[in-house]
């Protein structure tokens, strides 16, 4: 992958500047509660953790819209949410970080997905999701083709899965053709359910898992990894796949038959969660500012390894990762 000073950096950010982005996929909320552990429960023999902090933060889409706007463009979110409290500190969360709440759509029938982490001495003891998997009603699915269709000045969609029901066939299938009979670049943070669905997409970007659970082999050796990037572009026809591998960093093969790597950039490695999401954000401000594929892989790296070093669901700064390039 082509490397990128931080001023080059910098002016593909400062082109992103206020250019709206469609993030569509599941909402969800995560939250902390983070406290020490002394002692084993009476009453069972499981930790006693004396919370000291509680916080929560926008994930999955939603942190995914966060990071778009904490690079400078602006991103219209599509979820469901309930309507519960989650749905409301969803709204307020969004609020609070100077997004619009009004591409949520409340479905009464499924509570506002919520993953909840237990932090006892820095050590992530358990984790309590709270959801509905159902696929969103045609009505939900109809009030976000419309108010897509609605949007003229929009430079990218995402698609941000976490096979949670948001995303159907019936709204990709309809969302990829209204986007590719506009031109406009679509990005996609897949997962297991219609992983083959995008087709004709700008940048498909799964992991390694779920590449080796889609093409049904494994990834061991650089020769697999290859025959991965190759195999999902013909599935796919898309025009890049970016595969990334966790520590052996990001593999980007474009339908022109190009291939470039780029290793890890994270040092200290304190919490996974929420890197992906920086990943697809990261590469769809560069994209929009007039960065190459590549360049804004290369970025996205970048970005990623800062995310790896915080603690819980954070979103990246331009100040934060331009003084990553720079150094």
């Amino acid at each position: 992958m082509q490397n990128v000073s931080s001023e080059q950096a910098g002016i593909f950010i400062n082109h992103s500047s206020k250019k709206k982005i469609a993030v569509i996929g599941d909402v969800m909320v995560d939250t902390y509660f983070w406290g020490s552990v002394s002692r084993v429960s009476p009453e069972a023999p499981v930790p006693v953790v004396d919370v000291e902090r509680e916080e929560s933060h926008l994930g999955g889409a939603a942190n995914v819209a966060n990071n778009i706007k904490t690079l400078g463009a602006e991103p219209i979110l599509y979820g469901v949410i309930g309507n519960d409290d989650a749905g409301q500190l969803t709204k307020n969360l969004l609020r609070n970080s100077n997004m619009l709440d009004n591409g949520l759509i409340i479905e009464n029938n499924r509570p506002t997905t919520v993953k909840t982490r237990i932090v006892g001495n820095n050590q992530q003891i358990v984790r309590l999701d709270k959801e509905v998997k159902n696929q969103i009603s045609p009505e939900t699915e109809q009030k976000i083709i419309s108010s897509l269709e609605a949007e003229t000045t929009l430079s990218a969609i995402v698609f941000e899965d976490y096979n949670k029901g948001m995303l159907t066939e019936t709204l990709i299938d309809s969302v990829m053709k209204l986007a590719n009979s506009k031109g406009i670049p679509v990005l996609i943070d897949p997962k297991k359910d219609n992983f083959f669905a995008y087709k004709n997409c700008t940048i498909f970007k799964p992991n390694k898992k779920e590449a080796e659970q889609a093409l049904g082999y494994a990834l061991q050796t650089d020769e697999d990894i290859k025959k991965a990037g190759n195999d999902l572009l013909q599935k796919l026809q898309a025009k890049h796949i970016l595969l990334t591998l966790g520590e052996k960093g990001m593999m980007l093969f474009d339908a022109d038959g190009g291939i470039s790597s780029v290793e890890t950039k994270a040092k200290q490695i304190a919490d996974v969660s929420g890197a992906g999401d920086t990943v697809i954000a990261t590469l769809t401000v560069l994209l929009v500012g007039g960065a190459t594929v590549s360049e804004a892989s290369y970025i996205a790296n970048h970005a990623a390894s800062i995310a790896c070093s915080k603690s819980g669901i954070v979103s990246v700064t331009t100040e934060e990762l331009l003084d990553q390039l720079s150094t």
